[in-house]
């Protein structure tokens, strides 16, 4: 999926004018982004400021040679293009396989436009993945039981190895709470969040201005109605 991936982040690439602040999403996809974004900075000379959702972004994109600054500097955004898990019919979202949601959901919050890249493996009628939730690591069992009352499967997500359970760039857990197919993206959001010891959860409703798709007949635009 690698050349769909790179399709669809250089398609969105080319959203970045002169001059702009750009949020900087996290993931695979993210770095094709990365790598064109370093390119067009190099060759056209293009001024861009660039706001990263994690530290793994932020390594990669001073690697490249990409000006980074932070939400203190920055607190406007003209554009955010990052990756997602899911997206469905109505360009609802899960997010968060890079434990980086919350970080992700603040910079596109801010955004004057965000703008979504995927390979067409990531849509579906309706979003059905595990939803990974944010946890305070003090409260993690209490936030898994009230989610389990919820009719959810949770578990604490475990890095490779035996190191133990995932560690976000806050200095929390990540539970991915299983819901099965989920029929109203906006309720379930709010529902997990009034939950006491929750950060965030990944899932991003209607936030979407735009999804472009890596497909083998090129790349898909898809926009949020209205």
């Amino acid at each position: 999926m690698d050349s769909l991936k790179r399709a669809a982040a250089e398609s969105a690439c080319s959203l970045v004018k002169d001059g702009y602040v750009l949020g900087l999403g996290t993931g695979s996809t993210v770095y094709f982004l990365i790598d064109e974004l370093a390119r067009r900075i190099k060759e056209e000379g293009l001024d861009v400021v660039c706001v990263p959702t994690s530290r793994g972004t932020a390594i990669t994109a001073r690697e490249k040679g990409i000006t980074i600054a932070s939400l203190e500097e920055y607190d406007a955004l003209d554009l955010a293009i990052d990756g997602a898990d899911q997206v469905s019919d109505k360009l609802d979202l899960i997010k968060g396989g890079g434990a980086a949601h919350t970080r992700e959901k603040i910079v596109a919050s801010l955004s004057k436009r965000f703008v979504v890249i995927v390979d067409e493996g990531k849509l579906s009628e309706k979003l059905s993945l595990p939803v990974p939730v944010e946890v305070l690591p003090f409260s993690w069992k209490v936030v898994a039981r009230k989610l389990e009352d919820m009719d959810a499967t949770t578990v604490v997500r475990q890095g490779s190895g035996k190191s133990g359970p995932v560690i976000t760039d806050n200095g929390n857990y990540v539970l991915d709470a299983d819901f099965g197919i989920i029929e109203d993206p906006e309720s379930l959001e709010a529902e997990i969040n009034l939950i006491k010891g929750v950060v965030e959860n990944g899932i991003f409703p209607g936030m979407a201005h735009e999804v472009r798709v890596g497909t083998d007949n090129g790349v898909k635009i898809l926009r949020k109605p209205g």
